[in-house]
């Protein structure tokens, strides 16, 4: 932590928000949290009941030539999702093998339904920007949890189209091959699995694809490592699906060091980065921290296993990201190590805290972020992973610290501190505004009481120029149907606390009008009833899928998610008599 570079935050709010400087943190505030936006991931691309979204994985790719901040979650299929009478041994081991594709939406999009605009999307996959996928197939993953056999006379199912399936081979050559009926004996004693040796569809071709799961995959090789317990996936620029995982050297016995965990341990370095292919299962092991002496001796002793990190590809090389893991424990150790003044130190004058925040309806304390911001005195955009801090006894914000992690800059530090004669909001403070609020706090209780429930996500802090922004969004989802939709974004600036139905409307209430925020893309999506100018075809198009989604929440039972969308038809039918009247 003596790393860490300390500088001053001067607040002045005197923030003009057109800014070009400011248009990419702008631009990719992140409206989307990983909880509810998992749960409609599920609900609107799952599309069987075999495949799931394990996680939801926050990056940043160059995207149509603009450096946006994105949400991926991998459609892995889990074998336990099969229906009791698919759950047969040839569909389990030979048939059902792997997921098909990713879902990716940026952090700041919504359509007019208050669901997610989609980069990638759907099975096939479809694209609606330059980022796209050569090789879909996810045979290793985080729900992997069975071996399979590949390259069998019985075809795998790939992905279904309609109402049939599309079936394909297995073209890696990773696997254990079969090549004989003795190495198929001791196979099938070995998995305990009588039928691999008579199934009378495996040949000395075929392959077994065993330790599928990543993080059981990659504790074979070195289980002598921690692991960060979030891996996340990456589409390379080669158009391929692989896996990264940060993995720790730990010590308990470096001395004079306060531990960080219940076990003693008080070292810790990120010193591996693991890449592992999604479709073949090779790892590759990449030294991150080269001074660190516990890797050293690693190496020596397993020399064939570490790499260099100038062999990772390049692809890969942009989106290695400081692991939240490590930055939540150096920010709790920071806490008291900030006071460098010894007296001060042993008397604990001025400990901070790690804020917290209200996520859905409970308090909690806040986790560190990622998002793409400006930094003070730099002069683009870069992706970070900060936290701010407060007081203890008082719930003003007296700091924030971030990692950074673009090229040269990885793993490099900062902590901001404001000036201890201003008050500036804490997170505790804003959200307590938020609640008196008589407007907001009079829209939450009248939706929580027609039958759906207010989703509160996470608090965003952000520094803008000498500046902060609060941003806070709100999901709406019915209690008998778990759909989250994103129907208002809160934002605070100085004494102002708004919320309005997006983002830019917010920004400009608290800003004025003109500001610059990007134009959304047309997705295709149904825009808000009553939108002017627009045709008679797009009114009868968006009419339609009112009426389609109205009678689907019918079916499910789903009550006030019916009402809201006859409702919404209701809009767009008035609508439409006054454009047909004019």
């Amino acid at each position: 932590m003596d790393r860490a570079e300390n500088k001053t935050f001067e607040v002045d709010y005197d923030l003009d928000i057109n800014d070009p400087e400011n248009l990419s943190t702008v631009e990719n505030i992140r409206l989307w949290d990983w909880k509810p936006l998992q749960t409609t991931f599920k609900n609107l691309q799952q599309l069987r009941g075999y495949y799931v979204f394990n996680d939801v994985d926050i990056d940043r790719y160059v995207i149509d030539g603009k450096y946006r901040q994105v949400m991926l979650s991998a459609r892995e299929l889990d074998q336990d999702g099969l229906s009791e009478g698919a759950k047969t041994w040839i569909n389990q081991r030979l048939m059902y093998t792997h997921g098909y594709g990713v879902v990716v939406s940026p952090v700041n999009e919504v359509s007019g339904e208050g669901f997610p605009n989609f980069f990638i999307k759907d099975v096939p996959p479809k694209f609606t920007t330059d980022l796209t996928l050569k090789r879909p197939e996810i045979y290793f993953g985080e729900s992997t949890n069975y071996y399979i056999i590949v390259n069998t006379k019985q075809k795998e199912f790939d992905y279904p189209m309609g109402e049939k399936n599309v079936y394909c081979l297995y073209e890696g050559e990773n696997g254990i091959k079969i090549n004989s009926l003795f190495r198929r004996f001791l196979l099938s004693w070995t998995l305990k699995d009588y039928k691999l040796f008579l199934a009378s569809d495996i040949t000395n071709e075929s392959q077994i694809l065993i330790n599928r799961n990543i993080m059981q995959r990659v504790k074979k090789v070195a289980p002598y490592l921690k692991y960060d317990s979030d891996p996340y996936i990456v589409i390379n620029e080669d158009g391929k699906l692989y896996w990264i995982l940060d993995a720790y050297t730990f010590s308990d016995k470096y001395p004079y060091s306060e531990p960080f965990d219940n076990r003693g341990n008080n070292y810790l370095r990120n010193s591996v980065k693991v890449i592992c292919d999604a479709y073949t299962g090779k790892m590759s092991f990449y030294i991150a921290d080269a001074s660190d002496p516990i890797i050293k001796t690693y190496n020596k002793i397993f020399p064939d296993i570490y790499r260099p990190p100038s062999d990772m590809p390049s692809g890969l090389q942009a989106h290695i990201r400081y692991p939240v893991d490590m930055f939540s424990i150096q920010a709790k150790m920071y806490k008291n190590f900030h006071m460098t003044d010894p007296y001060v130190f042993y008397n604990k004058e001025d400990p901070w805290l790690i804020p917290k925040e209200i996520v859905e309806d409970k308090l909690q304390e806040m986790e560190p972020y990622y998002i793409i911001m400006r930094l003070p005195d730099e002069e683009k955009a870069e992706y970070v992973l900060m936290l701010p801090f407060t007081p203890k006894n008082r719930p003003n914000m007296v700091a924030w610290m971030c990692a950074r992690m673009d090229g040269d800059n990885y793993g490099k530090m900062l902590v901001y501190s404001f000036s201890k004669q201003e008050t500036i909001y804490g997170p505790e403070q804003i959200e307590s505004r938020i609640n008196q609020d008589t407007t907001i706090s009079q829209q939450l209780s009248l939706w929580d009481q027609r039958g759906s429930r207010v989703y509160r996500g996470n608090l965003l802090v952000i520094p803008i120029k000498n500046s902060i922004l609060y941003v806070e969004p709100l999901y709406l989802q019915a209690e008998n149907s778990k759909l989250p939709e994103l129907k208002r974004v809160i934002a605070g600036f100085g004494n102002r606390i708004v919320m309005e139905p997006s983002l830019d409307k917010a920004l400009i209430k608290l800003f004025g009008e003109g500001i610059a925020i990007p134009d959304q893309p047309d997705t295709g999506e149904p825009s808000i009833p009553g939108a002017d100018n627009e045709s008679i075809e797009e009114l009868a198009r968006q009419a339609r899928q009112y009426y389609d989604r109205a009678n689907q929440l019918l079916r499910e039972g789903d009550w006030a998610g019916y009402g809201e969308n006859i409702e919404k038809l209701n809009q767009v039918i008035k609508k439409l008599e006054e454009t047909a009247s004019q």
